[in-house]
Formats: C-alpha cells, structure tokens, sequence
C-alpha cells in the first residue's frame, strides 16, 4: 500500500497561516513605500527613480494603485492611489488632531497652550489645554484677541486671508494700527520668524509666542499660542518657540498640508516686536 500524503499538524497549519498572513503584511508595507516614494515625485518618474526613493529594487515596482503612460513610459499614481487618498482626507478631524498634539505639547513643555480660530469677530480662541503649573488669567475658551495686539492675532494677520482680516472693520484695524506702531515691520518679523512673540500690558506679567497651522491648500487654518506668566524666566520662551513650531508643523502634515516655513529662523525680533507689544494670547 503507497504511503499517503503527509498530514500537517495542528501547530504547522497554524504557523503556516501565520507566515501567509505575514507575507501579506509585508506585501502591503511594500506597495505602501511604492505609493509614497511616487508621490513624494514632482511628476511621473521612471522605475529607477521610484526605486531609489523607495528604497526597492526595480522589479517590484511593478506594484497595485501604480500606472505607466504609453507615450513615456513614466509611472504614476492611478485611480486607486487616487481614492485612498480621497478616502483619508474625508476622515480627517482637525481639531481632534489639534487636541492630541497641543495637549501632547503642553505636557512636554509645561507650558499652557490655547488654539485660535478667525471667527466673524477676529481671533477666537477654540481650545485651551493647561500646562504645569497652569496660567490663571482672564482669557478662556470663547475669548476674542485683537488682531494686532496679540501674538495670535500677529500670526493671522500675517499668513492669513487679508479679506477676511478686513470684515472685522478698518477703524479696529486703525486703532490698533496706532497702539503697536509700525504694524508692517512687525508682520513681516512674523512671517520671517514663523512666530509672533509679546508681552503683556493689558494682562501685566503674561507673554505669549504663537505660531501657525496650514492646510492641505497651503491655508492657515488654526493658531496656536504658548503662555508664560512673569514667575516663568523669560529665557525660558527661546526654547519654547522652536517646541511650538515642530507641533505646528507636525500637524500641518497630518493635515496633508506642506510646512512653508523650513526658512524661517524661529526667532522673532526683539528689536520690532517688543516694543509696543500688548494683549497677551
């Protein structure tokens, strides 16, 4: 009698699924380095560049959601690639997103930190996570900064929508033109640094230094502000403001969105913007 096929174990079936399953994984990691390093192109590229980005040798890149032109012979991404990336735009929360890494922020730094809106009054503060100790002040969720007073408002006005800084009227944006002095000089310090810095006149003893938050469009979306109270050393705030810049950046990103300010020094003047500074946000 011919001996029949050898039966498997319980154990090897079990450890085989287990290896299938593996190599499935490891397959969609793979398609996944494919898709990023072609999208991280500025176009369609050829296999050997897509290779090089991914870290892959060419024959893989023969991988799903990927298609080549007729007439070059270039590879892109196809409809699929597309899709999911559609599909993970429409699930994107942000200010869940907001929430997990400023409140992450303020646990790292110490420091409180509140998020900003522009709302059809100016400036509005949305969010507000303390930090150790926290600040007690008269600001709160609801609060609407000025818009040139505040570091908030600095940040808005400098990478923000001009028409919308207009709706709030010309004879606030006068007024506080009058209080603050050169307001061009400053925001261009703003828009250099990527961050407004000021200390306070209305709430004695508090500063803040504030930075911002783009969209997938390159919008500014949301302002993020860091207080510090007068027991807190004021050299202390140079370290803060680079911490505020990688978080605004870090969700800039998860937003989809390309951090535009890789050039900026992350150190506001002190010449321009410590002069006139007042309302602290």
């Amino acid at each position: 009698m011919l001996p029949g096929p050898k039966q498997q174990g319980i154990g090897q079936v079990v450890s085989n699924e287990k290896s299938v399953k593996r190599r499935g994984i490891q397959s969609v990691g793979v398609g996944l380095r494919v898709l990023s390093a072609l999208a991280s192109q500025k176009g369609a590229a050829n296999l050997s560049s897509i290779a090089q980005a991914a870290a892959l040798s060419a024959s893989l890149m023969e991988a799903e959601m990927v298609k080549q032109e007729q007439r070059s012979g270039l590879y892109d991404l196809d409809a699929g690639a597309i899709r999911l990336g559609l599909a993970a735009l429409s699930r994107i929360d942000i200010f869940a997103m907001a929430d997990d890494v400023f409140a992450q922020f303020a646990k790292d730094s110490g420091r409180t930190c509140l998020v900003a809106i522009w709302g059809d009054a100016g400036p509005t503060i949305i969010r507000w996570f303390d930090g150790t100790p926290p600040v007690i002040t008269s600001l709160a969720i609801g609060s609407v900064l000025p818009p040139l007073r505040s570091a908030t408002g600095r940040v808005f006005c400098a990478f923000g929508d001009p028409a919308l800084i207009e709706r709030i009227g010309k004879t606030v944006m006068r007024a506080e033109k009058r209080a603050i002095g050169d307001a061009n000089a400053i925001l261009d310090d703003v828009r250099a640094s990527g961050l407004a810095m000021v200390k306070g006149d209305l709430i004695p003893g508090l500063r803040a230094v504030a930075a911002p938050v783009f969209d997938l469009q390159g919008r500014l979306v949301l302002v993020a502000s860091a207080l510090a109270y007068e027991g807190m050393l004021a050299p202390d705030d140079n370290a803060i403001a680079p911490q505020l810049l990688a978080s605004c950046k870090q969700l800039t990103e998860a937003l989809g969105g390309k951090w535009p300010l890789e050039s900026a020094s992350g150190s506001p003047s002190r010449r321009r913007g410590g002069a006139k500074e007042s309302h602290t946000d």
